[in-house]
């Protein structure tokens, strides 16, 4: 019986595959449908970082996120039924693991956005730098940086936001408590305090602050991409953990031997809730693990 569901299970993939392929009207019918649902519900913040995840050309595709979705049901579905050789119980995982796939898309785009907003940043410290090197006026050098087309928006229209509270308020320290507020970057707060000091205090010899703080940041950002190498790294790496947990059982079920194995299964509800903590448990462990590498990107 559970062999027959399996190919059931199989065959319904390969369906699903090939309405991709044909671009059928189910198919459409169904990611339509999805799209529908997403706009409705998902928060504006996270639509906006979607988009802007779209302009960057980093989002997934269409087949992209059927292929996810396929390749996370059939091994849901496959390690559930090694432990419980249960179809209704693997059914039931699958479904539970699909419906966490949003949640993982949403931690990757909020990854993504992150180290974008910390690459802006670092263009709009460096180049603000340069150009007050040149200008000798913090607004000046603003305008510089916003008219040089090295930034994108967010950050373009932030800028431009205290170029004209700068000239409302006839002073600059508004100007960098918003952007303070928005970006809190330790290299943008500390650039701000010098400006804001220079800017006080009417210093006329700062090329070897500024210059200073020009390598302070090359070293910071030079930090952060070899901790984003590392982090990439490691997290293939405890991915491939993950799964081995999973995969314990196999090396149960050969110690105590397949039939032994059911048998329990048949006659000790003890054994199967303990199996289900088990599943349960190395789910919370990768989830928690995929959560932290998404959110705590190591910016600074």
């Amino acid at each position: 019986m559970g062999i027959e569901i399996l190919l059931v299970f199989l065959i319904i993939i390969f369906a699903v595959l090939y309405y991709m392929k044909r671009g059928d009207s189910i198919y459409k019918f169904v990611m339509d449908s999805s799209a529908t649902i997403y706009e409705k519900y998902a928060p504006y913040s996270f639509k906006m970082i979607r988009d802007k995840i779209k302009d960057l050309g980093q989002e997934y595709s269409t087949r992209q996120y059927v292929v996810q979705v396929t390749m996370f049901a059939g091994g849901a579905f496959l390690i559930s039924y090694l432990y419980f050789y249960n179809p209704v119980v693997s059914i039931v995982y699958t479904i539970i693991v699909v419906c966490v796939i949003p949640y993982l898309t949403f931690l990757r785009c909020k990854r993504i956005y992150s180290e974008f907003i910390f690459e802006q940043i670092q263009v709009y410290t460096t180049n603000t730098i340069m150009e007050f090197q040149t200008t000798q006026s913090f607004v000046k050098a603003l305008e510089g940086v916003y008219t040089s087309g090295v930034l994108q928006d967010p950050v373009l229209t932030d800028v431009k936001v205290m170029i004209d509270m700068a000239y409302q308020n006839g002073d600059v320290k508004e100007s960098l408590d918003f952007m303070n507020s928005k970006y809190s970057f330790h290299m943008t707060k500390n650039m701000h305090q010098l400006f804001l000091q220079i800017t006080k205090e009417g210093a006329h010899d700062s090329t070897e602050v500024l210059e200073n703080m020009l390598l302070d940041i090359d070293m910071l950002v030079e930090g952060v991409y070899r901790d984003r190498l590392d982090r990439q790294q490691f997290h293939r790496q405890f991915i491939q953990y993950g799964l081995l947990l999973y995969l314990m059982v196999m090396l149960v079920q050969y110690l105590l031997g397949i039939d032994t194995y059911l048998q329990l299964l048949r006659e000790n509800i003890i054994v199967v809730i303990a199996l289900h903590i088990v599943v349960l448990f190395n789910s919370y462990f990768l989830l928690a693990g995929e959560r932290y590498y998404n959110e705590n990107v190591g910016a600074e």
